[in-house]
């Protein structure tokens, strides 16, 4: 049985989303201790449960200590299996977070997840990253997945719904190839509000990147009306760099697009393949399948990611100089 410290680096819910899923992918029985310990709310929130109960459901295994404020969880992991799961947190918690733990262990039996939540909330990659971003670094890898945003979801009610598919594979090395330098995209969403909001959001976006980079950006709208929640969201990306904003009450739409803009401006103006984001959430697959990428700083995040893939046995090296350069 290994034993995990939920408090160590950088401390939070990626810890438990991780140490669960390596324990799937490699059969190895895991404890996790004093989860989110040195946070505001600590111990286990209804999505951090749920992002569990998902990675149990590909595997068939056994969990104690899941609850909501629970510090402690025991997760022994059976074989890993096709299935076919509906999960849903009963709050507007992440979507891509669940996922985040969920597709590395689909990935080798394959099988599908319809999920509950929020699709765009703060301090979370928005759905439209994990589609537009990071799925497409695996799928020219040679995972087959799809993603279909059934209703879009914002806090604080929720309501969103993401349906994912995922073939079994056996994915090549990580790479992120030299033409991804081109191609420069965004979604710009909301949920019940009019649609000029995403027009604006789009617009901005794209007038700025377009005046600080010279890229011309293709431009996805997705108004939608009469779900569970209100909201809007826009996500940038150029080549295997991204960024994401979020509307809020009061803010302009404008300035939601140029907030965006601004950020994926500065990812793309640092050295790297891969934004700081993508870097952290693709250690995993780096570590399973090989392959190499760089970015421009070691977030803490990252940092965990390698001490915890450690931890399970795999090794993933970084060199650290005028750029960050991961390997395995």
């Amino acid at each position: 049985m290994l034993i995990v410290d939920g408090t160590h680096l950088e401390g939070g819910g990626q810890i438990l989303r991780l140490a669960v899923a390596l324990s799937a992918i490699s059969t190895t029985p895991v404890t996790v201790t004093r989860i989110r310990q040195n946070r505001p709310n600590p111990g286990l929130a209804p999505q951090h449960i749920a992002a569990v109960r998902a990675v149990a459901g590909a595997c068939e295994a056994e969990c104690t200590g899941l609850h909501p404020g629970s510090g402690e969880i025991v997760f022994a992991p059976g074989r890993l299996r096709q299935a076919d799961l509906q999960i849903d947190p009963g709050t507007a918690g992440s979507i891509p977070l669940i996922l985040q733990a969920w597709l590395p262990v689909a990935l080798h039996a394959g099988g599908s997840i319809t999920v509950t939540g929020g699709t765009e909330v703060a301090w979370s990659p928005t759905i439209d990253y994990v589609d537009c971003v990071l799925a497409p670094v695996l799928r020219r890898a040679g995972a087959s997945i799809e993603i279909t945003v059934l209703e879009r979801g914002y806090y604080p009610r929720g309501g969103g719904r993401v349906h994912v598919r995922v073939e079994p594979a056996r994915p090549g090395p990580i790479a992120i190839p030299e033409e991804e330098d081109g191609g420069c995209g965004l979604v710009s969403c909301s949920a019940d509000l009019p649609g000029h909001v995403v027009e604006r959001q789009a617009a901005a976006a794209r007038d700025l990147i377009g005046s600080d980079l010279g890229l011309t950006c293709a431009a996805a709208l997705d108004p939608r009306g009469g779900g569970t929640s209100t909201g809007s969201s826009i996500t940038v990306w150029s080549g295997a760099k991204g960024a994401v904003a979020l509307g809020k009450r009061g803010l302009p739409a404008e300035e939601v697009g140029r907030t965006a803009a601004r950020a994926l401006i500065e990812e793309c103006r640092s050295p790297g393949e891969t934004d700081v984001h993508l870097a952290d959430q693709l250690l995993v697959y780096l570590a399973c399948y090989g392959g190499e990428y760089s970015t421009h700083t070691l977030s803490m995040h990252a940092k965990t990611a390698c001490w915890l893939l450690a931890e399970f046995g795999y090794r993933v090296r970084c060199r650290e100089n005028d750029i960050v350069e991961f390997s395995a």
